[in-house]
């Protein structure tokens, strides 16, 4: 499977897990991974977990705008650059967003060593 099949089938779980059950999420994760989600940086899968759970709001749909991939190292890893919409709870305005994904091989699958999100204000 190609760097890109990989992206594209990531990008697809996360979202549709981070939209329906964000506790899902905790298994992309490992104690040495870190989120940088706006200014707050959070290190350890549990303290991720823990974030990504508590965002305070109940109903999110994120809407893929782009997203672009590319091998990050002879290990097999791969850099995922997503763009695209975010709507939270009864909101119709739409925030843009970015989110940069590091995978890292692991086992026959991956997991996120790095991630960083950020809203995009105009």
């Amino acid at each position: 499977m190609s760097f890109n099949e990989i992206a594209n089938q990531f990008v697809k779980y996360y979202y549709d897990t981070f939209d329906s059950n964000r506790s899902g999420l905790a298994v992309l994760y490992r104690d040495n991974s870190m989120l940088t989600f706006e200014t707050n940086q959070i290190q350890g899968a549990a303290g991720i977990s823990e974030k990504l759970v508590g965002l305070p709001f109940q109903k999110v749909v994120h809407r893929i705008s782009t997203f672009d991939a590319q091998p990050a190292g002879p290990d097999g890893s791969i850099i995922v650059m997503v763009t695209g919409e975010i709507l939270f709870d009864e909101e119709t305005n739409p925030q843009r967003y970015s989110q940069t994904f590091h995978l890292v091989p692991e086992g026959g699958s991956y997991f996120v060593l790095n991630d960083i999100f950020r809203l995009n204000y105009a």
